[in-house]
């Protein structure tokens, strides 16, 4: 503001000073009025400060944090430790039935040659070998007769099976405990006629004898399998009295496990064979004359084959017992090769086959 003391221009010498001093009196006023606004709005202005700072700092914070959250999002994540591996399930106790392996077949005999007539071999361990009496006879042998052979055998129960010319039976299964009553067996005839007495495993445990199309379930008889080598082909299932005269009960079933029939008479029979759609059917058999002497020259065979083979397997056993390192020349060891003299043998059996073979007819 410019202020200016003049003299009026009418030349007035009361009035100059009276207006001075009214002008001056209002600046007076209007400077003092200006210094108290400005005392009053310092303290707002020196309050107004630091709100105004802290609101920057609040505002710097956020905005760093906001930078910081962005920053962070922009950055990639780190890589994240690899998974780990799904834990490996505990191995099963070494005694459950998971971790144990396969029982293998026990190496003890189980039965031996009673008689012999002609050439007859044992498939054993894939190798062919030679038979001759008194052998033992192990689990899964395969027992074959040729066409000038006769074949009786004697198992550790007194069981005795006698194989005609040209047969062949598979011992798939023995459990025997003298006393025990969980014994079992199977035996599997492929082909020909064989002939069985059955003893102490029909008695106390089970026995069965198969055949290509059925089952037979014996339970303490003697008996007639007469098998003609094809899967399909009929073939008859025969009951014989034992040489005490009892007769026992042979239940045949197909290898599905459907009942068929029951023999329960001595010299009775069944044929099997398959019927419409595969079906396999039992149907009664009609023994003639002729047939039923036949039958009865082999079944006094096996008959004799057990009086003799019950004492070859007790002179076996105790020979074993009295000597248990002795080796059998017919036995394979682990690996599966031929024991002593064995190789030898499997070559005169062969050279046998083959002089078979060159025969005329």
């Amino acid at each position: 503001m410019y202020l200016s003391w003049a003299t009026p221009r009418d030349g007035g010498s009361n009035a100059g000073p009276a207006r001075c001093w009214s002008s001056c009196r209002d600046f007076r006023s209007a400077l003092l009025a200006l210094f108290a606004n400005l005392i009053l709005a310092g303290p707002a202005l020196a309050y107004a400060v630091p709100d105004t700072m802290e609101d920057a700092g609040r505002t710097s914070t956020a905005s760093a944090l906001a930078a910081s959250i962005r920053l962070a999002q922009a950055q990639p994540s780190p890589a994240q430790p690899p998974a780990a591996a799904p834990t490996t399930a505990a191995s099963p106790p070494a005694n459950s039935p998971a971790a144990s392996p396969a029982a293998a077949p026990s190496d003890e005999p189980i039965g031996n040659v009673a008689t012999l007539t002609g050439t007859a071999s044992v498939i054993r361990n894939q190798n062919t070998l030679p038979l001759k009496l008194k052998d033992d006879i192990y689990l899964n042998d395969k027992l074959v007769t040729f066409s000038d052979s006769t074949l009786g055998v004697t198992f550790n129960d007194a069981t005795t099976f006698n194989l005609t010319a040209n047969a062949s039976i598979a011992v798939d299964n023995f459990i025997y405990e003298d006393g025990g009553q969980q014994n079992s067996a199977l035996f599997d005839v492929a082909k020909g006629t064989v002939a069985f007495v059955a003893s102490a495993v029909a008695k106390t445990g089970s026995m069965k004898i198969a055949t290509p199309t059925a089952t037979l379930g014996i339970r303490g008889t003697t008996g007639l399998v007469e098998v003609n080598g094809a899967s399909s082909g009929a073939h008859n299932i025969k009951l014989y009295p034992d040489p005490d005269g009892h007769v026992g009960t042979i239940d045949i079933s197909d290898r599905n496990g459907a009942r068929l029939g029951t023999l329960t008479q001595g010299s009775s029979g069944f044929t099997i064979r398959a019927g419409a759609g595969g079906r396999i059917t039992a149907a009664p058999l009609a023994i003639s004359p002729q047939q039923a002497a036949r039958d009865q020259g082999i079944v006094r065979q096996v008959h004799a084959a057990q009086a003799v083979g019950r004492q070859v397997v007790n002179e076996q056993r105790a020979l074993r017992r009295a000597n248990p390192n002795r080796a059998n020349p017919n036995r394979t060891n682990p690996r599966g090769a031929p024991g002593q003299n064995g190789p030898q043998r499997q070559n005169n059996l062969q050279q046998r086959q083959n002089n078979l073979q060159q025969r005329p007819g």
